[in-house]
Formats: C-alpha cells, sequence, structure tokens
C-alpha cells in the first residue's frame, strides 16, 4: 500500500524527468523551487528521481511555479491554439472587462503565461494605488501620456515610450491628460494569484 496521496512508481511514466528539465529550465535550484511549491527538498528530489509519485494538488503547487500547467506536467499534448487575435467589435464576449476605472481588451491568446492587453486608462483613476508583486511587466503607449511611477522614480512617457520592468518594483501608473491613455500591456501573472492585485478580479482572465 502505498502513501496516501501517491501512486506506483509506474502510474505516471516520464513525470519525474520532466519535473526536473522544468526546474533546471526556470533556473531553480532543488530548494528554491520545493520553497514555492510548499514541499521539502527531500520530496521533490524523490518526485524528480521517480521514488515518489506526486498527488494533484503536488502537481497544481508544481505547475504554479514552473508556469506551466498539469497536462504539461503529465506529457500531455495541448491541442493547437490559433496564433491569430482579431480586434473585433470590443463590446463582443468575452473582449472586454473594467475595473477601477480602466478598461482592458484582450490582445493575445488565452491561456498563456504572458497575457498580451489593450488598457484604456482614464484620467484620476487609481493613479494612488501602489502595486507590488512577482512577475513582469512591459507598457507601450498608443496615445495620451502616462505617468508611471517606479519605486521613487517618476517616469512622464509619450506615445511610441515604453516601460519594462521587474513587478517586484514598487509601482504606480496614472494617466496624465484628461482624455485619459491607451496602451499595450504585457504581464506574466496568468499563473500567479497576484494578477486579481494587479488587475481586478478576472481581468487575467480575458
Amino acid at each position: 500500500m502505498n502513501p496516501p496521496g501517491t501512486e506506483a512508481a509506474d502510474e505516471l511514466p516520464g513525470i519525474a524527468p520532466r519535473l526536473r528539465d522544468l526546474r533546471r529550465g526556470r533556473g531553480l535550484t532543488l530548494e528554491a523551487a520545493a520553497g514555492r511549491a510548499g514541499l521539502s527538498p527531500a520530496h521533490l528530489s524523490r518526485l524528480e528521481t521517480g521514488r515518489r509519485q506526486p498527488s494533484l494538488p503536488m502537481l497544481l503547487g508544481l505547475a504554479r511555479v514552473y508556469g506551466t500547467t498539469v497536462s504539461e506536467l503529465l506529457g500531455e499534448l495541448p491541442p493547437e491554439r490559433d496564433a491569430i487575435v482579431r480586434g473585433g467589435p470590443p463590446e463582443g464576449p468575452s473582449r472586454g472587462a473594467e475595473t477601477g476605472g480602466w478598461l482592458y481588451r484582450q490582445a493575445g491568446g488565452p491561456g498563456r503565461a504572458m497575457q498580451a492587453l489593450r488598457v484604456q486608462v482614464p484620467y484620476g483613476a487609481e493613479g494612488d494605488l501602489v502595486r507590488v508583486h512577482p512577475g513582469e511587466e512591459w507598457l507601450y503607449v498608443l496615445d495620451g501620456r502616462l505617468r508611471i511611477v517606479l519605486g521613487e522614480t517618476v517616469h512622464d512617457l509619450d506615445p511610441g515610450d515604453s516601460a519594462h520592468f521587474d513587478s517586484l518594483t514598487p509601482h504606480r501608473i496614472a494617466a496624465l491628460d484628461t482624455a485619459g491613455t491607451r496602451l499595450l500591456f504585457v504581464h506574466t501573472l496568468l499563473q500567479s494569484p497576484a494578477a486579481e492585485l494587479c488587475l481586478g478580479g478576472g481581468i487575467h482572465r480575458l
């Protein structure tokens, strides 16, 4: 009889080397990956050598740490996804959402580690909200002027300007023009619960 939450070593063939390769590919030590997943390094080592099989909660935790899916951990081939995202009417189903006055519209394919959005930032909305969370963000100003505060440094961006920064840096974003600002926004929050903190509930599911 196997301990609760484990299966016989041959029930998930190939998962051990995939776990090891994904961890190494993300540049994580055994200790760092185990800590993020809520496991001991010894337990993760047993998973990577096939001496222990992971439970579903363990798979979910490791998928989140590695920025992937349980299906990839299990070696399942994902369905082919359309590489093209049409602009279409912004009022179409599942194409837009609003939070705190900000309007978000899908600009990239759903379900990927990076999420691309078109964002309308209204004047005077959430300009004092400080955000701090894991991940990276990149934005490009389409029209209007944008103020972005990174730590203690203030940057005023014009159309054509962009910013790329580590989201652990405390940051604030505000439109400088009364007509608001439009920008392209790419983030790596899809796999992170911090997405709701940054973007508001449900926005990362556009």
